[in-house]
């Protein structure tokens, strides 16, 4: 079914995923052969971060359509969560290497992707128990 909520919680988390390719976590200067140069850091920085970022963003989206297994979708979306820990990893290993900088307004949205999984998690454990519950009655 389509319609539930958590759909929605999963969609928006790999759309999210996906605009990290492009747009920029943070920026700052580093030193580059004795010369400070301004950069930024995307997924499309690193290869490693780049895979990584397009597995979270693929992994919600299989999950979306895997309505009637629900346990195997709560356990697509502790995995997604375990990728987006490594992609946090991969992201503040890049971070160390710059002088100065700020986190971009992007980051904001990229830090919301735990939240939109969580939230979709707690929206399949509710459809889980109403399922019980109603096989109980019969």
């Amino acid at each position: 079914m389509l319609q539930r909520i958590q759909t929605l919680w999963l969609l928006l988390a790999g759309v999210l995923a996906f605009l990290t390719v492009r747009l920029s976590i943070y920026s700052g200067t580093r030193i580059t052969n004795g010369i400070n140069e301004f950069d930024q850091i995307n997924a499309g920085s690193s290869l490693f971060l780049l895979i990584f970022t397009i597995a979270l963003g693929i992994v919600p989206l299989i999950a979306i359509f895997l309505y009637k297994n629900r346990s195997m979708q709560i356990k697509l979306s502790l995995i997604a969560i375990g990728l987006y820990i490594i992609c946090s990893l991969l992201y503040y290993l890049k971070v160390k290497s710059f002088t100065n900088g700020t986190f971009t307004l992007w980051a904001g949205l990229y830090f919301l992707i735990p939240v939109l999984l969580l939230l979709a998690i707690r929206g399949i454990y509710k459809d889980i128990k109403l399922v019980k519950s109603i096989d109980r009655l019969r």
